[in-house]
């Protein structure tokens, strides 16, 4: 099959293109061809050996694609044949407690496509049968492949640990970025008002076309005032931030008192400095979050087809352009998601 690999870490130029050994599906899993696969920030931190430094090469990258069930393996029924499908990149034992309880993201055998085994980039993938969600009907391959990894984690902060009400202003930060795309319109869904925080006028007019209540710039000096200022002197009530050390400062000043705050990345850094008296004085809750519950899936794939949801793919690339697709991603230069066509 044709893929694109890593050999080594690196930047954007370890990326290969080339034939990989066309994968083979075990019992309780299938085969997809792939017709296409979307890029995440993860990607990134597996190329560059910061999400996975035991990586056994060659790798293939790429968390999230949709595609055509092609195969499947012993304990499958064969009516999954020619599905058309999206697939829930996290992978759990199926058997634990976790599992068992609906937090499979808790799982102590838990993985990602393209971080824990072999992904997306690649015309074909074998996952577990459970990672299987259908295509919602209204929306083509490249949309389809846009959302899950995305929309599984933004709905768990927006839902399952902010649970965020009806009126409450929500800050989104990095409202340009996938998660940031998909935590605004969830936030709406919801009822919230939204405050979309990026770092371009173009991407804020983007994501006020998006549904934005308001919009700052947090480029800007003084952003978080700007965010108090647009509260009533409040603050926001919530927070989805994957920003990092750049902006976590401000990310605490601008929330109110009592607020929550829910960290699902660190874009720009790991190690950021924290204002420990705003946290215990102010009363702040700060929830970490990785994914979400498969069953989560599920839903929003409903709301995609019933047109609540929307994709938002900013750029498609075939395959073979993985490595532009890399610098697109790392430079911000797009609105949304990234996808390569495969097929």
């Amino acid at each position: 099959m044709r893929a694109v690999y890593i050999e080594g870490f690196g930047g954007p130029e370890v990326l290969r293109v080339g034939a990989r050994p066309d994968p083979e599906p075990g019992p309780g899993e299938v085969r997809v061809r792939l017709l296409a696969a979307a890029l995440n920030h993860l990607d990134l931190w597996v190329r560059r050996g910061v999400a996975n430094p035991r990586l056994r090469f060659p790798h293939v990258l790429g968390a999230d694609g949709a595609g055509v069930v092609d195969a499947v393996g012993p304990g499958v029924d064969e009516v999954l044949l020619d599905e058309e499908v999206v697939l829930n990149p996290g992978i759990s034992c199926g058997h634990c407690e976790a599992c068992l309880s609906g937090a499979d993201n808790l799982c102590p055998a838990y993985g990602i496509l393209g971080e824990h085994r072999s992904g997306t980039y690649a015309e074909y993938v074998v996952i577990p049968r459970a990672n299987l969600v259908k295509k919602p009907k209204n929306l083509s391959f490249e949309e389809a492949a846009s959302f899950p990894l995305a929309f599984l984690t933004a709905w768990q902060m927006v839902v399952d640990k902010l649970r965020v009400q009806p009126g409450e202003h929500v800050l989104v930060m990095a409202a340009g970025s996938g998660v940031g795309v998909a935590a605004l319109q969830i936030a709406k869904l919801f009822g919230a008002r939204v405050i979309a925080a990026a770092g371009s006028e173009e991407k804020l007019e983007l994501a006020r076309e998006l549904g934005a209540d308001e919009t700052v710039n947090y480029r800007e000096e003084g952003w978080h005032r700007r965010v108090r200022d647009l509260t009533g002197g409040r603050g926001a009530d919530a927070v989805a931030d994957s920003t990092g050390r750049d902006f976590w400062e401000g990310v605490i000043k601008a929330t109110r008192s009592g607020g929550r705050i829910a960290l699902v990345g660190a874009t720009s850094g790991y190690e950021a400095p924290t204002p420990l008296a705003h946290v215990f004085f102010r009363q702040l809750t700060i929830y970490g979050s990785t994914m979400a519950s498969k069953s989560r899936l599920f839903k929003i794939a409903r709301f995609f087809e019933e047109g609540r949801l929307r994709p938002v793919v900013g750029r498609v690339l075939p395959l073979e352009d993985a490595a532009l697709a890399h610098r697109l991603l790392e430079d911000r230069k797009v609105f949304g998601k990234v996808v390569l066509r495969v097929s």
